[in-house]
C-alpha cells in the first residue's frame, strides 16, 4: 500500500463514477503526459470534481501514518488530493521532477501551490525538494506558509536549524499558530529560544501582545537569570494563557531557581502536577478563543 493507492481509494469512493473516469483518463498516459495536458489536468481538477472536504475515516487517517509517519490529510479537499495523485501519476517519477515541482509552484494559483506543498512528503526524493519547500515558507501568503508548516512532516525531516528556525519565528510574525508545526519539542534548541525571547522583547517594547506559544520553545533552554527574568515578565502579563504558558515553560528548564518560580505560581504549578494543563489543553484553549 502507497501514499498513491490510499488517495486514488478515497477518490474513487467518494467522486461520482464519471468524474473518478475522467482523472483516471486524463492521467492514463503516466510519465509520458505531455506538459501541456498536465496543465490542463491541473486546472480543470477543480471544475471536473468539486472543492468538496476529503471524506476520511478513523481508518483512513491511521492507514495514511502507517504509510507515511506524520503524513495528515484530515482537512484535504477532492481536488487538492487529486492533484497531488496526479503529480504522482505523471512527472513525480521523472528525473527532472525537482525542476518541474518548481516551476509548477511558480506557475500555480494559490489552491494549486497548497496542494503542491501539502503532498511534499509524498513525492520521490523529498529531500531534492527542499528549496521549493523553503520558497513555499518564505511565502507572504499565509495559507501557502502553511501548508508546508503545519501538519506536515517535511519541515521537521528535511529543514535545517537555521531553515526550521526562520520557519517556526516567521509562523508568529504572520500571525499563524506554533502547535500545528510538527517536532515543535523535538526540534526545539538555544539558538531559536534566544531568537524568540529577542523578538518577544521587540514586542514588548513596542507594547504589542506575545504569542503565548512562543515560550514553549524557549523553557528547555531558560537556563540563566536573563531567561527566567522573560519568564517572569510573560507570567505577569494580563493574559491568563500567557500565565500559562509561563509556567508550562518554567516546569521544563533545567535551572533550578525555575522550579522555585513556579512554586509560587501556585494553582497554576497544581494544574501541570495533575495534568490538567498541558500545552495541547493551552493550544485548544487559543484555538477556541
Amino acid at each position: 500500500m502507497t501514499a498513491r493507492d490510499l488517495m486514488q481509494g478515497w477518490l474513487q469512493r467518494q467522486l461520482p463514477p464519471e468524474h473518478w473516469q475522467w482523472l483516471e483518463e486524463r492521467n492514463a498516459a503516466g510519465a509520458a503526459t505531455p506538459e501541456k495536458d498536465l496543465f490542463i489536468t491541473l486546472g480543470l481538477i477543480p471544475r471536473k470534481l468539486g472543492k468538496a472536504d476529503l471524506d476520511l475515516t478513523a481508518d483512513d487517517l491511521a492507514a495514511a501514518e502507517r504509510v507515511q509517519p506524520g503524513w495528515s490529510p484530515q482537512g484535504w479537499s477532492v481536488d487538492g488530493t487529486a492533484r497531488v495523485l496526479t503529480l504522482l501519476q505523471t512527472v513525480a517519477g521523472r528525473n527532472d521532477f525537482p525542476e518541474r515541482f518548481r516551476q509548477l509552484c511558480r506557475t500555480a494559483d494559490v489552491a494549486e501551490a497548497i496542494a503542491f506543498y501539502r503532498g511534499l512528503i509524498l513525492y520521490p526524493s523529498p529531500e531534492a525538494l527542499e528549496p521549493q519547500a523553503a520558497e513555499g515558507v518564505r511565502s507572504n501568503m499565509r495559507a501557502i506558509f502553511e501548508a508546508v508548516a503545519h501538519n506536515n512532516p517535511y519541515p521537521r525531516l528535511y529543514f535545517d536549524e537555521s531553515r526550521w528556525n526562520h520557519m517556526v519565528l516567521k509562523a508568529l510574525f504572520v500571525d499563524s499558530r506554533l502547535h500545528p508545526i510538527q517536532g515543535l519539542d523535538e526540534r526545539a534548541n538555544a539558538e531559536l529560544a534566544q531568537m524568540l525571547r529577542d523578538y518577544a522583547h521587540e514586542r514588548w517594547a513596542a507594547g504589542r501582545p506575545v504569542s503565548p506559544e512562543l515560550w514553549r520553545c524557549v523553557g528547555p533552554f531558560a537556563q540563566d537569570e536573563a531567561a527566567l527574568a522573560d519568564l517572569d515578565q510573560a507570567a505577569r502579563s494580563s493574559d491568563p494563557n500567557e500565565q500559562a504558558a509561563a509556567a508550562l515553560a518554567l516546569s521544563v528548564s533545567p535551572s533550578p531557581l525555575a522550579a522555585e518560580r513556579l512554586a509560587a505560581m501556585h494553582e497554576l504549578a497544581a494544574q501541570i502536577a495533575d495534568g490538567t494543563l498541558t500545552w495541547d489543553v493551552l493550544s485548544a484553549r487559543l484555538d477556541a478563543a
